[in-house]
């Protein structure tokens, strides 16, 4: 989540949730309705203020920091229709997913797929790309089907596959750097249960044979112990049920004790005393065991998520996600590297947005984290010259240090997009300086 607090001279200072970007905006506001955000922007533009609109602040990158005017858009929240003929709802931008799935689940509805943090507004965590894994079913921003965007001239667009197509195509995921999104319609369909297997693995097996898994699996990922030959796999696949959640105590001890609470002390232990990273990985990868659950999908697709960290993902041809992840395994042990984190493993079918990590390509992504206070950068670069090597597009939200020139070589439809913004936003009233870097001026 991201935290605002008064600053001098009467201004707020913002940093996110994960404390590695902060920025000092001139006003914030928190508008009450489309209106007051129209007329937010439009008074901002003429006073030569830059505009950016922040959710929750989970994302890692700079993408909402601003000096101008900072948009809270909290109060624009809550379901505001649901056409059941259709398979569509309706979302406020500044509703966060935790409350969408659980209003959905009472109306007897879910998302397809979805990601594996619910902190999220259904706004940030479109315009950056957020994802789950999936054989089949792509990432959230693939499952809109019409939204509205507030331009930079104050004009409220509805856009969708019949109006507005063109800017519908890219606003699905557009950084902050098209408009502000206020109104979001969803593909959903009726509540169904998952069936999810969780088992360790070894990383030789696991890797020989991903593509097997990923054939026979609706949604498959694993996460693998950096210093160990580890992993640990979670396969969900949809049940005729019954539900079987966790029962309380191994819901407890699994996702509250091994992967908040202690993991909590062994990262704080890890970042204290470097060396016994590796032993802890050994004794920490070997501690969880197989299980098998049954549940409506938010509550198998999600877990918590209080231990903060730093991290970087990059979208990869799924062929060449093996290769990559040997390569990251050969980095780490060979380097003086100490990683208390798994490395996370999913993947997604090619879609059509325009700046989606999986646009026109089937897609695996490698996630890489550090805890939180942790120095990350060696870490990182050397896993970014992995990925980017192998042609790998990093996830928007998340630490990467690419630029406009190097994206343009691997979004064939980056043109496209940056077309549209000079139309929409020619005189940058939504930029920053992360959008400068990686769109260009």
């Amino acid at each position: 989540m991201g935290t605002a607090t008064a600053g001098k001279n009467g201004q707020t200072a913002w940093r996110n949730w994960a404390g590695n970007v902060s920025a000092q905006p001139a006003r914030v506001v928190t508008p009450a309705s489309v209106g007051e955000l129209q007329e937010a922007v439009r008074r901002a533009a003429e006073q030569g203020l830059r505009v950016k609109a922040v959710g929750t602040g989970h994302s890692f990158t700079a993408a909402a920091a601003t000096d101008g005017v900072l948009v809270r858009p909290q109060a624009l929240a809550g379901i505001t229709s649901i056409d059941r003929a259709a398979g569509t709802v309706t979302v406020a931008a500044g509703t966060v997913l935790k409350d969408l799935n659980a209003a959905l689940a009472r109306e007897g509805l879910s998302l397809t797929n979805m990601g594996d943090i619910m902190e999220q507004t259904v706004s940030g965590a479109t315009s950056t790309g957020t994802h789950g894994t999936g054989r089949d079913s792509a990432s959230i921003a693939a499952q809109i089907r019409a939204l509205e965007l507030v331009t930079a001239d104050g004009r409220l667009l509805t856009c969708s596959e019949k109006e507005n197509p063109e800017v519908f195509a890219a606003a699905r995921l557009g950084i902050g750097a098209l408009g502000i999104v206020t109104s979001l319609t969803f593909a959903v369909e009726p509540i169904f249960l998952l069936t999810a297997r969780e088992e360790p693995m070894a990383f030789d097996r696991v890797t020989a044979e991903f593509e097997q898994h990923f054939a026979e699996n609706e949604h498959f990922e694993f996460y693998w112990f950096p210093h160990t030959g580890n992993c640990n796999t979670k396969r969900n696949n949809r049940s005729q049920g019954p539900a079987a959640p966790p029962g309380p105590v191994s819901a407890w001890i699994e996702d509250e004790l091994l992967s908040n609470g202690l993991f909590q002390a062994v990262n704080s232990l890890g970042r204290a005393v470097p060396a016994t990273i590796p032993s802890i990985a050994r004794v920490a990868s070997r501690a969880l065991s197989a299980r098998t659950y049954t549940d409506i999908p938010y509550k198998v697709f999600t877990s918590p998520r209080r231990v903060r960290f730093v991290e970087m993902e990059y979208a990869l041809p799924r062929e060449r996600v093996v290769e990559a992840l040997r390569e990251l395994c050969a980095m780490v042990d060979r380097s003086r590297l100490r990683i208390s984190f798994p490395v996370e493993v999913r993947t997604a079918p090619a879609d059509d947005i325009a700046l989606s990590t999986a646009s026109g390509r089937e897609t695996a992504y490698i996630a890489v984290h550090m805890y939180k206070g942790t120095p990350y950068q060696a870490y990182f670069t050397a896993a970014e010259r992995i990925f980017t090597e192998l042609g790998g597009r990093p996830h928007w939200g998340k630490v990467h240090t690419r630029d406009a020139e190097y994206l343009a070589k691997v979004y064939p439809r980056f043109a496209e997009f940056t077309a549209l913004r000079d139309r929409l936003d020619p005189d940058r009233v939504f930029g920053n300086d992360y959008l400068r870097r990686v769109l260009g001026e």
